[in-house]
């Protein structure tokens, strides 16, 4: 029998990876990980290939345990993370021998948390990808009593006598806090509302409970449009920034329709995105007007970023005779 990973407490947890890339002429939302950065992360961190499928967890508590040893690593949102009743750090590998309880509670600050086995789970794909899509219906949802079938395992690492975890890889862990500032560029109906453009950027607005992984609602001074005539229906980036009529901005994310008719003010930067991912309703956010360039540019520093800690997670497997998976 294959080695498992049984779900006791499940909360909102899914089996995600980072997306279903290049569907989106045939109407298919990319979807994946609404934070695409700690995802990949723990992924790096786990030993696997960033785009590996891992456990989104949102919100809620969640505990599971596997019936072999394996190394895990949690990151996202701060949170209590215990292993046997223990608490061990999260944006580091942790040790996880066969029958000890990984539990995950209290989260915080933000919204999401993600899980990453070495070797990763079993589990179905749909063109190339397992993320959940609500439009067809396709989703690994979490219960409890579900068990994942791990695809590898690793024997238990740590110190022989002070049992203390052996990483220390100085992860890029993302920033928590109460409200969050957002990079955008600007979109593409900008001049269609005149002077109250600014209004974006001069003051915050709130999450609203409507948010979810299609798109985040905004209450707070809206813009408006100066402009008479009726948009038309057009394609739409992940990240657009709409501003519908009536009191609230939506913010297009990665389970967005491909098509809108509404205008669009701002694009959301790629890096902005995976700080969306985490805003929980009732928090604050604030946008900041960036060029292309920058933006490019910021994205390009955490790829280094994530690079470079390849680089040192692969140094410390291959000392400790881990099996990471390219």
């Amino acid at each position: 029998m294959a080695d498992t990973l049984t779900v006791h407490r499940a909360g909102l947890a899914t089996v995600q990876d980072l997306g279903r890339f290049g569907h989106s002429r045939y109407g298919l939302p990319v979807n994946g990980a609404l934070d695409q950065h700690s995802a990949r992360v723990a992924n790096v961190l786990a030993g696997n290939d960033e785009g590996a499928p891992l456990i989104e967890i949102t919100a809620l508590d969640f505990s599971c345990t596997p019936s072999t040893d394996v190394l895990i690593a949690v990151t996202g949102a701060p949170a209590e993370l215990t292993v046997g009743g223990v608490r061990r750090d999260q944006w580091e590998p942790v040790s996880v021998p066969a029958g000890e309880t990984i539990a995950v509670t209290g989260i915080r600050l933000g919204l999401r948390v993600y899980l990453a086995v070495l070797g990763s789970v079993e589990t179905p794909s749909l063109l190339g990808s397992c993320a959940p899509d609500t439009i067809l219906g396709f989703a690994q949802t979490l219960r409890g009593d579900d068990e994942l079938a791990l695809r590898t395992h690793c024997p238990p690492i740590d110190h022989p006598v002070f049992r203390i975890p052996l990483f220390r890889l100085n992860a890029p862990v993302a920033h928590f806090g109460d409200s969050w500032t957002i990079d955008v560029t600007d979109g593409p109906d900008l001049e269609e509302f005149g002077d109250t453009a600014e209004r974006l950027f001069r003051s915050a607005f709130t999450v609203t409970p409507r948010s979810n992984h299609i798109g985040l609602r905004l209450s707070g001074d809206v813009p408006r449009r100066t402009t008479s005539g009726e948009p038309l229906s057009r394609g739409v980036p992940v990240g657009a920034v709409e501003v519908p009529a009536g009191d609230e901005l939506l913010v297009l994310h990665r389970g967005r329709g491909v098509t809108a008719g509404y205008p669009v003010l701002a694009v959301v930067t790629a890096t902005g995105l995976s700080a969306l991912g985490q805003a929980r309703p009732g928090q604050s956010i604030r946008f900041r007007r960036r060029t292309v360039a920058d933006a490019v540019s910021a994205h390009r520093a955490q790829r280094h970023a994530i690079h470079a800690l390849k680089s040192r997670v692969r140094t410390a497997f291959d000392a400790l005779r881990i099996p990471a998976t390219p």
